[in-house]
């Protein structure tokens, strides 16, 4: 029997419904061999919409990593689409850690010449823009898209915001001219299967998208590289509340 490997998915944030909506995604994609643990901090802010929160959550990202990496994973997933405390996240893992923005707008690239991106407030239009000129990604994005409601009214039981992203996504394949869409929160990672039936394109998830690329990296033998910037974190003793990731 193959032993299992365990795939660590941080939802950044403090919402454990969005965590649990995180974990049901990846679930659905991992493969036979991988256990998906999907966790939160229990300090931090409960949703992420800004640079201020990505700071914040930054934190509780690099505490989750150093709790994984003693419990021995193989990877980590960061289930934010600013992909918040990403470079700290590498150096201090040892498998590879990647980020959901970065797996959904390079997994866009490889189905479509050009994507959009549906996200939340427009705020995060900025942030996201932002990301795609970091990856050099940003020729590739024919437009952004923001719904207008905030990260946590997907978890709100109402349903207008999973309506929203639907229109969102019809907007774009229509107007666009984008060949795929990328999905623009984790908490919309569960909505990514029935759109893509639905508008006949690839409707990526990012947290799908990110656990894919850890087992591949898993498996082709690839950890992160701890030559140059990567390296471990220069050893220093850390004080107050930071004593924890010493």
């Amino acid at each position: 029997m193959t032993a299992k490997q365990i795939v660590q998915v941080i939802n950044p944030n403090t919402s454990v419904a969005m965590t649990r909506t995180i974990g049901e995604a990846a679930r659905a994609v991992a493969g036979p061999a991988t256990e998906i643990l999907a966790v939160c901090p229990s300090q931090g802010v409960p949703s992420i919409e800004g640079h201020f929160d990505e700071a914040i959550a930054a934190i509780g990202v690099l505490e989750q990593v150093k709790a994984g990496r003693e419990q021995g994973v193989c990877g980590h997933v960061i289930a934010c689409f600013g992909d918040p405390g990403l470079l700290a996240a590498r150096e201090l893992a040892q498998g590879p850690v990647v980020g959901i923005a970065e797996a959904a707008m390079h997994m866009a690239t490889m189905v479509a010449t050009r994507f959009s991106i549906v996200t939340t407030l427009p705020r995060t239009v900025i942030i996201a823009r932002h990301l795609l000129q970091q990856y050099g990604l940003e020729h590739h994005c024919a437009a952004l898209h923001a719904i207008d409601l905030p990260v946590l009214a997907l978890e709100d039981g109402s349903g207008l915001a999973q309506e929203k992203v639907r229109e969102g996504c019809i907007q774009a394949k229509h107007h666009d001219g984008s060949g795929a869409i990328v999905l623009g929160c984790g908490g919309m990672a569960t909505l990514a299967r029935e759109l893509t039936l639905e508008l006949g394109i690839p409707v990526i998830d990012g947290v799908g998208a990110a656990v894919k690329m850890v087992e591949s990296l898993v498996a082709l033998g690839f950890s992160t590289s701890k030559h140059g910037d990567l390296n471990y974190p220069i050893r220093k003793m850390l004080s107050g509340q930071f004593e924890r990731l010493n």
